[in-house]
């Protein structure tokens, strides 16, 4: 595969459709005794996104104050 890269815009719900999809297709590929290194790598990815914060919006440290 070539080295171009894609910048894809999805909310909160989106990024879930696509990270249960990813999940499924994982295990469905188990299931089927073959390799999972390509799901694997963008369902990592698929994580990450979804554990950043988005811009503008600060998580709160649960010692903070309210």
């Amino acid at each position: 595969m070539g080295k171009d890269k894609k910048t894809l815009e999805l909310d909160k719900y989106e990024s879930g459709v696509i990270f249960h999809s990813l999940n499924e297709k994982r295990n469905q590929m188990l299931k089927e005794g073959r390799a999972t290194d390509a799901v694997d790598d963008i369902l990592l990815k698929v994580i990450a996104l979804m554990e950043t914060p988005e811009k503008g919006k600060r998580r709160r440290n649960c010692h903070e104050e309210r």
